[in-house]
């Protein structure tokens, strides 16, 4: 007796990642709907620029998840193929999918938090203005800099770092 009782409540722990599973799905794709229409009224602006975009990926991310649990516990698989259509192999297909839009959209959100990069690159554009040219001979003066200029003050800073490193070693 308790043993079915532990499978009992196994089996309900269980079938809770599959109910949530489908419900975060389809609460994403309602939200991703929902926020489409709401940039088409804001101006037609990118889904990226929302404010609150961020959710969208950690409710993405979430889903991802849930999805990688099931997969990975095939006592599970049996259930799946009752309460989702298509069962495992439409999961996997989808979450795939799922895994594929994360990485494309996280990829921006990273890359946009990561201050120590943008320090990096802030500081590479600096300094480099010809002072022989005035505003009006050239329009776009200090709009910017050439690739070759920013990649070799990127590769002098790279060199002075290893540098001082490596005379650091040296001095331990």
């Amino acid at each position: 007796m308790m043993a079915e009782n532990n499978e009992l409540a196994a089996t309900k722990e269980s079938l809770w990642y599959i109910d949530n599973y489908v419900l975060i799905r389809d609460y994403y794709n309602r939200t991703v709907s929902r926020i489409a229409a709401r940039c088409i009224r804001k101006g037609n602006i990118a889904i990226e620029d929302y404010p609150f975009y961020g959710y969208i990926v950690d409710v993405l991310d979430e889903l991802c998840e849930i999805g990688d649990y099931i997969i990975s516990h095939t006592e599970l698989h049996p259930y799946v193929e009752k309460k989702i259509k298509g069962g495992v192999m439409a999961l996997s297909s989808n979450l795939s999918l799922y895994k594929q839009e994360l990485e494309r959209n996280a990829s921006v959100e990273i890359t946009a938090r990561k201050d120590s990069d943008l320090s990096v690159a802030k500081n590479a554009f600096e300094g480099f203005t010809n002072q022989s040219e005035t505003q009006d001979a050239n329009p776009i003066k200090g709009a910017g800099q050439s690739i070759d200029d920013v990649v070799a003050k990127l590769m002098a800073q790279q060199n002075k770092l290893t540098t001082e490193k490596e005379e650091n070693d040296e001095n331990v």
